[in-house]
């Protein structure tokens, strides 16, 4: 697990931690770092399993077990709390945090997000859990952006698309790995974390989310007993990438607030 930590121009300022989804890759954030950094140290984090050298995950691998691993991360890096950012997967990951060890935890925000796995979200997984299996790599990583973007977006962005996916390709993580994390994330159900977290949530969704249905994002806000809701008509499943500006002042705002 590879750890990066970018240092605020304010010396005294509190850490945020940056936690992916599916892939699992730091870069997922690069848009959120120098913005971040004007009020907050910034720690993000490659998760297990993400790279092609990388050991094979241990059976029944679940998101709890992706908790203790962050909070392994904090404890080595002398971290005693921080705010925490996870899109989907992260975001539950960054739920459990708070459930295993609520003194490293301030606020968190979770975005697009679920408090149940919609039907529509868990044939998309089987779908691409498909296209690995019969129809390779290259399918499989050429798929991910039809789920993460909004059609308008993918039309403007398809050189950097291309560039992006020639890169996972080429540097695939072992499909066992893959389909160990898919399968811990299918089979988590947050309901009963989410009620048991009483640190501040934002908990944002996007209308146009083709992955994940909005409705159940703002379901998951429900059950958390100090949560605030944020729905974005626009973004997709990745609006930290397709609307980086309305994301960060969004975060910024919630984070920074009393």
């Amino acid at each position: 697990m590879t750890v990066s930590f970018y240092r605020s121009v304010r010396s005294q300022a509190k850490t945020v931690v940056l936690s992916s989804g599916l892939g699992g890759h730091a870069q997922y954030w690069q848009a959120q770092i120098t913005n971040l950094q004007q009020q907050f140290h910034v720690l993000t984090y490659d998760q297990a399993g993400v790279f092609p050298e990388s050991e094979i995950l241990p059976e029944r691998y679940s998101v709890p077990m992706m908790a203790n691993e962050l909070q392994q991360i904090l404890q080595a890096e002398q971290i005693r709390q921080c705010h925490f950012i996870g899109h989907a997967l992260g975001g539950f990951i960054g739920l459990e945090l708070a459930r295993q060890a609520p003194q490293l935890v301030d606020k968190l925000v979770v975005v697009n997000a679920w408090d149940w796995l919609d039907v529509h979200t868990n044939r998309c997984f089987a779908t691409r859990l498909t296209l690995l299996r019969q129809a390779g790599v290259a399918a499989y990583v050429q798929a991910q952006a039809l789920f993460l973007y909004p059609p308008a977006w993918i039309s403007q962005h398809n050189q950097q698309l291309y560039q992006q996916e020639q890169h996972a390709i080429a540097h695939f993580a072992p499909l066992e790995n893959v389909e160990k994390r898919l399968a811990a994330l299918r089979q988590y159900q947050p309901e009963q974390t989410a009620r048991e977290v009483s640190h501040p949530v934002l908990v944002i969704a996007n209308q146009d989310d083709f992955l994940v249905p909005w409705q159940r994002g703002l379901a998951l806000s429900r059950l958390i007993p100090h949560a605030d809701f944020e729905l974005y008509p626009i973004g997709g499943h990745a609006s930290s990438v397709t609307q980086p500006d309305w994301f960060n002042s969004c975060v910024l705002q919630y984070l920074c607030s009393e």
